[in-house]
C-alpha cells in the first residue's frame, strides 16, 4: 500500500465511522476489514469455492492465508458428514 493511500484511508476512516468503529484494529487499514469479512463468510459456513471467488483469491491461497479460520470445526464436519450419508443411504433397517 502507497502512503499516499495510507494518508488518504486514515483520513476517510474517521469520517465514515462512529467513534468507536474507527478505534477499533480493524479500522487500522482497509486489509482489516477485508480480513474480517472474508474470515466471517468462511466462519459462517459460506463454501470456500465461492468466498474465493468473491475475495478475489484462488481456493490455495484462500486455504493459505484463512485456513485458521477453519481450525476447530472436526464435530461439526463430522455431524455434516454423518447427515450426508445418513441421508444417502436412506433409513437403517
Amino acid at each position: 500500500m502507497t502512503r499516499e493511500y495510507s494518508d488518504i484511508w486514515k483520513k476517510a476512516h474517521v469520517l465514515a465511522q462512529t467513534e468507536g468503529q474507527a478505534a477499533t484494529p480493524f479500522a487500522e487499514v482497509p486489509y482489516s476489514l477485508r480480513h474480517a469479512g472474508v474470515s466471517l463468510w468462511l466462519a459462517s459456513g459460506v463454501d470456500p469455492t465461492e468466498v474465493a471467488r468473491r475475495a478475489g483469491h484462488s481456493v490455495a491461497v484462500l486455504y493459505r492465508f484463512y485456513a485458521k479460520v477453519l481450525d476447530g470445526k472436526r464435530e461439526l464436519s463430522n455431524e455434516r458428514i454423518e447427515q450426508a450419508l445418513a441421508a444417502a443411504t436412506g433409513p437403517a433397517e
